[in-house]
């Protein structure tokens, strides 16, 4: 049974929310490091010490946008879906999907996170544990195919999809993003399969 949410949680987690968005274009505009917790007060028109109160700093904001962007991404379920799909090519593009669409609606997020790992130790190891985790899931991923793939295949994964690649092609290359999806749905089936 769901726990009903009372109207201060609900007040609480809207305010966190537009902290959060109003934070995510500055960050992503200005450059996190640049971006002051006043910069953020202003653009969310939420006092500054409502978000020391609700966050304390930066980093836990950036939690907060990373939170948000993968809930709306929903790549949990899309990539639990490909599971189930018992066709390994027909898995592996569906993974290009889910891939896809994570960069679609976050590749900034990732940005601000490379960016924030450049300036600050902590945030270093926050992305080196973010990165460890998504490994593992791939490893899950993976193993579902049940030798079905070529050696090294989690390596090649990752190296298909970089940021930097989807950087390249999609923003600074302008392919489409169907292009994309299509050439990394291509590219896993014909670099990953036996």
């Amino acid at each position: 049974m769901a726990v009903k949410e009372s109207h201060r949680e609900r007040q609480a987690r809207a305010t966190k929310e537009q902290v959060a968005r109003a934070a995510r274009h500055l960050f992503a505009e200005q450059g996190y490091v640049a971006t002051t917790i006043t910069a953020i007060s202003e653009a969310a028109e939420i006092p500054a010490q409502t978000i020391y109160s609700a966050f304390g700093n930066k980093p836990a904001i950036l939690r907060e946008i990373a939170r948000i962007w993968i809930a709306e991404a929903d790549t949990r379920r899309l990539a639990q879906e490909s599971l189930q799909l018992e066709d390994p090519a027909e898995r592996l593009r569906s993974a290009a999907h889910w891939q896809t669409r994570q960069f679609e609606t976050g590749i900034d997020v990732i940005q601000i996170y490379q960016e924030a790992a450049r300036a600050d130790a902590r945030m270093a190891d926050e992305m080196r544990r973010i990165w460890s985790a998504r490994e593992q899931e791939l490893k899950i991923f993976l193993k579902s195919f049940k030798g079905q793939l070529k050696p090294r295949s989690l390596d090649i994964f990752l190296a298909c999809t970089a940021a930097e690649v989807y950087r390249l092609l999609v923003l600074d290359r302008q392919w489409p993003i169907e292009d994309y999806e299509t050439w990394l749905g291509d590219t896993l089936v014909s670099q990953l399969l036996q």
